[in-house]
């Protein structure tokens, strides 16, 4: 009788799976600079990760409530809410960037 030997079909497996792993992994680092990316287009005004120096006339945006956040970005966007500049900078926008800034800002700690 003859035995087989598991170990390339092992290895085989164990290569599949790390692959689709790394892959899965590129993808989630590639979205996390995506986003860290569009969030810093904010610091400028509102400090890194959306923590503004204090004593400063501008918010901060760190752990803002995410819809509160999104909402005013698409009103300052359709022009329904005042602004200085917030109404040039977010129609540069889309609709799913603006999400995806509400998300990051409000997991930002204060």
């Amino acid at each position: 009788m003859k035995i087989k030997n598991p170990v390339p079909k092992l290895a085989f497996l164990l290569a599949i799976t790390a692959s689709s792993l790394a892959h899965a992994q590129s993808n989630a680092s590639q979205q996390t600079l995506y986003t860290r990316s569009l969030a810093a287009t904010c610091a400028n005004c509102h400090g890194t990760d959306g923590r503004a120096v204090q004593g400063s006339a501008v918010i901060s945006l760190a752990g803002m409530d995410r819809s509160y956040l999104a909402t005013q970005l698409k009103a300052f966007k359709s022009g329904a809410r005042p602004a200085t500049v917030m109404h040039q900078i977010s129609k540069g926008y889309s609709d799913a960037q603006i999400e995806t800034l509400a998300d990051y800002f409000a997991a930002q700690k204060k």
